[in-house]
Formats: structure tokens, C-alpha cells, sequence
């Protein structure tokens, strides 16, 4: 099974001195999008008025985006699932787990950046400014760039299912294809009501148990019985290939 997480806005700083090597990276496929890129974004960087403009960004953002995406080649790195921050990777709470987890979490989860595409959970990654609806210039749009690439990839991993909690603009940046086994989860309301806070912090709690478990899932069924076992509440929905999960508040954890 291959998670599908989208990334945040929100990233820690710092990391190791070792430089980033794209080529090591899940999904080595993605290479070539991966370099067109990163060159742009520190050709980008190095105009301060073009970088607010195309990153929509305010002053005190400016500054770091500019640090950042100009150190691109030779910034230090981390794993990919301990540089982001904010709701849905505080509840994930990474760092807490064990080395047994945090080994399947590697080989499991993806995230989906917008100048990297998907990466694995444990790919060490530089820190960056770039979000999914941003045109960077001298570069098609990021749909244009990254879908077929993503999807044509995924499909070459070919995982027994995917398990796919990315926002709706990720997705289109690499929709899973049709010919692989899976699910999209949406977070909502015991009455079916859309979520944002709490469907951040719903997915990382979701995405921990999940680590900690370990389950062998390879289809919805085998998904939709652990989560039952597990008192996931978790259902089924009319609508093809959409799983909900159910939530009024921010998860316990367990």
C-alpha cells in the first residue's frame, strides 16, 4: 500500500549538510521535473519583485522564500515528513515514533510537494516556497507538468492499493490511475458536512494509526475492516472510489 499525503505550507528550517539528491528520491522517474524546478525557482529567486508576485507572498514571507528557494541545489535537508509542520503532520506527531514505525512510514507514505512531486515519507528533503496553483516562469503550469509524470509513475510502482488524503489541488497534480486499486478519503461530519481544521488534524491522526498498526491492506475491504477493528470511523460513500472519514472534532489519540 502507498499513502498519499499532501505537504504544508509550514515547513521547519534547518537539517543535515548534505546536499539534496533528487535522484535518490521515491519515484526516481520524476527526476527531470524535479531539476526543471528547482532551476527555476532559484532563477526566480533571484528577483525579489517577480518572487512576491508569482508566490503571492507578504514581506516577512518574501525574505525566507527568497533564502530558501535560492539554496535549492545545497540547503540542508531532513526527511520529508519531519520538514513540514502545521496540523495535519502535528497530529502525525513523526518524531515520536519508533524506528519500526517510523521504517514502515518510509516505505509507505508519499508526499505530494508542488517542486518535488511525491516523495517518500523519508526522502531528505531542502526547505522551499512553491504551492500547487503558483505558474512558475519559463515553465507550463505545474498540472500540465506534473500529472502525466505522477500518474505514469504510480502506475510503474505498482502499489497493491493507494490510500489517497491529498486536497483536491495536489490530486490534480498526479491523479492516481484508474488501473490501480484505491481509495480518496474526504473528512467530514457525522452528517456529511466538510471539514478544514479538523480534516487536517483527522488525517494525520488517521495516517498514525495506521503507522503504528502496520495493517496489510491491498484493498478497500481490507481497509474498511481494519478501520472497523480499529474503531476508525471510516464509511463508505455513493460516490466511486470516496471513502469518509467521520469527525465533529480533532481525534484522540490512542
Amino acid at each position: 500500500m502507498k499513502i498519499l499525503l499532501p505537504p504544508s505550507e509550514t515547513k521547519r528550517p534547518g537539517g543535515t549538510s548534505e546536499a539534496p539528491e533528487p535522484s535518490a528520491w521515491a519515484l526516481p522517474g520524476l527526476l527531470p521535473q524535479r531539476e526543471q524546478l528547482r532551476d527555476a525557482l532559484m532563477a526566480l529567486a533571484a528577483d525579489a519583485d517577480a518572487t512576491r508576485r508569482v508566490l503571492k507572498l507578504s514581506d516577512k514571507q518574501l525574505a525566507e522564500a527568497l533564502y530558501d528557494n535560492a539554496r535549492l541545489r545545497t540547503a540542508e535537508v531532513m526527511p520529508a515528513v519531519d520538514r513540514y509542520t502545521g496540523v495535519l503532520y502535528d497530529a502525525l506527531d513523526a518524531a515520536t515514533l519508533d524506528g519500526y514505525a517510523r521504517r514502515w512510514l518510509g516505505a509507505h507514505v508519499l508526499v505530494h510537494s508542488a517542486p518535488f512531486g511525491p516523495v517518500g515519507a523519508l526522502d531528505a528533503i531542502p526547505s522551499y516556497r512553491l504551492g500547487a496553483g503558483a505558474s512558475v516562469p519559463g515553465l507550463p503550469p505545474l498540472r500540465r507538468l506534473w500529472a502525466d509524470a505522477v500518474s505514469a509513475e504510480l502506475a510503474a510502482s505498482a502499489p497493491s492499493f493507494v490510500l489517497d488524503l491529498r486536497s483536491e489541488a495536489y490530486v490534480d497534480l498526479g491523479p492516481v490511475p484508474e488501473g490501480l486499486p484505491s481509495a480518496y478519503v474526504r473528512v467530514v461530519t457525522e452528517q456529511g458536512k466538510a471539514l478544514n481544521h479538523f480534516n487536517k488534524h483527522a488525517k494525520g491522526d488517521f495516517v498514525r494509526r495506521l503507522v503504528q498498526q502496520r495493517p496489510k491492506i491491498g484493498s478497500r475491504r481490507t481497509l474498511l475492516n481494519w478501520a472497523e477493528r480499529s474503531g476508525v470511523p471510516l464509511r463508505e460513500t455513493s460516490e466511486h472510489g470516496v471513502l469518509e472519514l467521520v469527525t465533529d472534532q480533532p481525534t484522540t489519540r490512542k
